[in-house]
């Protein structure tokens, strides 16, 4: 095998992206090879978070960018760098402006990227798309849609994000947020008035929004950890929250479905895994819709681990053909 992007002194037995996941807690690096397979022992994370500055953040996504890189197999070329990140964000300039990380507004994060990457890896291509994008990447190429022409791949996390592939290629739109499905309008429901409209699947649905809903109905814990131990043990206000989630998502969904003519939606992100009822909720909330093509629509649970970002960040390199 031979890696074409970057020149290699010796046998290259394997061609490598450094994939790069932004979201709203933490930041993950990680070295993706050609199969979408995490190289052993190439995944670091730092710390992101609403309170951090903007010199932390850069401090912290290239610092895991270093520790990815230190990870390189003997006989291995890095042929690009991967970014998924928490949108919105503007793909001609390469700023993000991530909703939970309020430090950063219209920050250039490809270009930072880019120019510490030329000190570590040499002039590679390095791509910035929104995580939904990503992570239906991801989903796409090994996971819930290998196959799938038409799908939406979600997030549903600190954030909930989502992303398109549409007649088999990714759809980013004017500036790159295409599929952010967060901030669909849900009708008869109030979220909390963090970021972004009050009315809107993030602020209602999120794994923080949903607990701050249920510490408000007088549940006694504090993360979704506990929330989703409470579902299981039958409370029933972590009950109401959890249906209350699907219920939004799945109002959400079958919205994005009636406008788009999806076949496929794949569910991923932390606080998708609360309790697999969730998925049933959002299922049927699916199927209460009054068109038979939104009712056909399958909502799938990831196909991937808890590494389908970075797979998906990876993507961008290794699948760019797929990618505008």
């Amino acid at each position: 095998m031979a890696c074409d992007t970057v020149p290699y002194a010796g046998p290259v037995t394997s061609c490598l992206a450094v994939a790069i996941d932004l979201g709203g807690t933490k930041v993950e690096s990680a070295l993706i090879d050609e199969s979408g397979a995490v190289v052993e022992g190439s995944r670091h994370r730092s710390p992101t978070g609403r309170n951090s500055t903007s010199t932390q953040l850069e401090e912290s996504v290239l610092a895991t960018f270093d520790r990815a890189v230190a990870s390189t197999p003997k006989n291995s070329s890095i042929i690009g760098v991967g970014i998924g990140t928490a949108g919105p964000i503007d793909v001609t300039n390469g700023h993000v402006s991530p909703l939970n990380i309020p430090a950063w507004r219209d920050f250039p994060l490809r270009d930072r990227v880019a120019a510490h990457a030329r000190t570590r890896v040499g002039n590679v291509p390095v791509r910035l798309r929104i995580d939904g994008t990503t992570i239906t990447l991801a989903e796409h190429w090994l996971g819930a849609g290998v196959g799938v022409s038409n799908m939406m791949g979600m997030v549903i996390s600190t954030g909930i994000g989502g992303g398109l592939i549409l007649d088999g290629r990714i759809v980013s739109g004017r500036a790159g947020n295409a599929g952010h499905i967060g901030h669909l309008e849900v009708a008869g429901m109030t979220g909390e008035a963090t970021f972004g409209g009050i009315g809107s699947l993030e602020a209602i649905a999120s794994g923080p929004h949903t607990v701050a809903w249920a510490v408000a109905q007088g549940w006694p814990g504090s993360s979704g950890e506990e929330l989703a131990a409470s579902y299981a043990t039958g409370n029933a206000t972590a009950v109401a929250a959890i249906r209350r989630t699907g219920q939004a998502v799945g109002q959400a969904i079958g919205s994005a479905a009636a406008l788009l003519d999806l076949e496929l939606v794949a569910i991923g992100g932390g606080f998708s895994q609360a309790t697999p009822d969730l998925i049933t909720i959002i299922r049927d909330t699916v199927a209460k819709h009054y068109f038979s093509y939104v009712r056909a629509l399958r909502v799938e649970p990831s196909g991937l681990s808890g590494a389908g970002p970075l797979v998906g960040a990876g993507a961008l390199i290794h699948r760019a053909e797929l990618v505008p």
